[in-house]
């Protein structure tokens, strides 16, 4: 039995539900607008759903996951008209024009929007954020469900089920690598990839972006030699968790137990330069829990206590809380990707991405703004911040067809002072997925 496409209430208007000036204080129209220019998507016609229209309504879709594509598009429409220009708009377009939207647009505008704007945003001021003078960041991937279509499944392909050898899980997925600001949850750097494409693949594009100010841990799955160097280049400090089979003999002894090591390269390791690498090793275990017996080993690239290196890199484990922001409350648990089509599943993603990290964002300028002193942002709530993004500003931004809209004056920070009040809750149960068209 078919499912009732999810909707929103009647006479939804733009200030009732979509709240763009989240996403225009974090995106505004003169970052958008050139990158529409560079990716050359900028609509060259005056069109119902021209280029810079479709860029926000991508955020949207991630805000409401559980909506229908043209519900989302009522309300943004609805919004327009009812700043003042009601026949500048036209009806909402059926699923196929919206399609037709989507595809002219492609992920690219997306991607770059991304690149251009999305950086880490923790001050010195920020709780949790530093680790002396470096930013603590996050290296790991994930995956993401998307629509089982012929077109997806030969694009992005799908792992094995555990059922057989020949079996394969229900959906096809998108691998995602990305590199988090452990301190605000902001994923500041992301690369997508087919699910076949190794997080080690993914991982060299992404550990391109680290700047010298910041810290990188990682976990085991990325200790490769190669990725090492890679990241080692930038001039950040590394940090990683190694196995506990891969021989790292001892050169030198520290007073505080770690010891100065080196890195060999595999017989079939194909590099010119096969020097070792130089690591310094600090070996731990977790106290007080006896499945813990086996020994935790860390590399590392900096001279700092060891013991408090290994407590520090337990702070990885929040780019997994990262990660469950962006795959449940913001997408929605056990959803796939509503896009039938490789081109719109990344712009999907992207949409996403960029979402995240305009609610993030906004979390941030709460958590600074609390009296009197700054709060750690891990204390706030995503999932109540979400519902203060979706749910009733007292302004919002103008986003005419024309393009010639203008964030409101003191929206971002009126939605702030509606985050400040946040306090951790306990997750609701997500509602179940409905059809989008």
């Amino acid at each position: 039995m078919a499912r009732t496409a999810a909707g929103l209430p009647p006479g939804t208007r733009l200030t009732d539900h979509i709240s763009l000036s989240v996403l225009t204080a974090r995106f505004p129209l003169h970052t958008v607008e050139p990158v529409l220019f560079e990716t050359e998507r900028m609509s060259q016609r005056e069109r119902d759903l021209p280029a810079h229209v479709m860029v926000y309504y991508a955020m949207a879709l991630a805000l409401y996951a559980d909506v229908s594509t043209r519900e989302v598009l009522r309300c943004l429409l609805e919004g327009v008209r009812w700043l003042g220009e009601p026949s500048a708009v036209a009806e909402p377009a059926g699923p196929s024009g919206i399609s037709q939207a989507r595809t002219r647009l492609g992920a690219a505008p997306l991607e770059a929007l991304y690149r251009a704007v999305v950086q880490p945003v923790a001050t010195r001021e920020t709780p949790g954020a530093w680790y002396r003078d470096w930013r603590v960041t996050s290296l790991d991937g994930t995956t993401l469900d998307v629509a089982d279509t012929a077109a997806n499944r030969d694009t992005f392909g799908r792992p094995a089920s555990a059922r057989g050898a020949n079996a394969t899980r229900a959906f096809p997925q998108l691998r995602l690598v990305g590199l988090v600001e452990t301190g605000t949850h902001v994923l500041c750097s992301a690369q997508l990839g087919a699910y076949a494409t190794g997080e080690v693949t993914l991982a060299a594009a992404v550990v391109s972006t680290l700047t010298p100010e910041m810290l990188c841990l990682a976990d085991r799955g990325f200790v490769g030699v190669d990725l090492w160097q890679q990241a080692a280049a930038t001039g950040a400090a590394l940090l990683w968790r190694v196995k506990a089979t891969l021989t790292l003999p001892v050169e030198t002894r520290y007073a505080d137990g770690s010891y100065r090591s080196a890195r060999r390269w595999n017989s079939h390791c194909r590099s010119v330069d096969r020097t070792p690498v130089p690591v310094r090793v600090i070996e731990h275990t977790l106290p007080g829990l006896a499945e813990a017996a086996t020994r935790y080993r860390l590399i590392t690239t900096i001279h700092a206590p060891a013991v408090e290196l290994a407590a520090l890199y337990h702070e990885r484990w929040e780019i997994e809380t990262a990660f469950d922001e962006f795959k449940t409350p913001l997408r929605g648990a056990r959803r796939v990707l509503r896009s039938k089509t490789p081109e719109l599943v990344r712009l999907e993603a992207w949409g996403f991405l960029l979402a995240h990290f305009a609610i993030r964002a906004l979390m941030h300028e709460a958590a600074l703004g609390a009296h009197p002193h700054p709060r750690d942002p891990d204390t706030l709530s995503f999932t109540q911040a979400l519902r203060v993004t979706r749910r009733t500003l007292p302004h919002v931004a103008a986003l005419p067809p024309s393009g010639r809209g203008a964030l409101a004056p003191g929206a971002s920070g009126r939605a702030a002072r509606g985050v400040r009040a946040l306090q951790p809750r306990a997750r609701r149960a997500p509602r179940r997925q409905t059809e989008d068209e």
